[in-house]
């Protein structure tokens, strides 16, 4: 089992971690936007392309 007794250290230790997580997260939230936002597009210009 990890020893997570940070003693005087914990004060900047368990903040950095949580501000790593949260930004870690909208990195990822933020591709997966993206990534469905570009194959939408895709497909419209896919559709565009089979019309025309």
């Amino acid at each position: 089992m990890p020893d997570l007794d940070m003693s005087p250290y914990a004060a900047f230790v368990w903040p950095a971690w949580g501000i790593s997580v949260v930004v870690l997260a909208a990195v990822v939230v933020r591709a997966v936007a993206a990534s469905r936002k570009w194959t939408a597009e895709l497909k419209r210009l896919e559709q565009e392309n089979e019309a025309a």
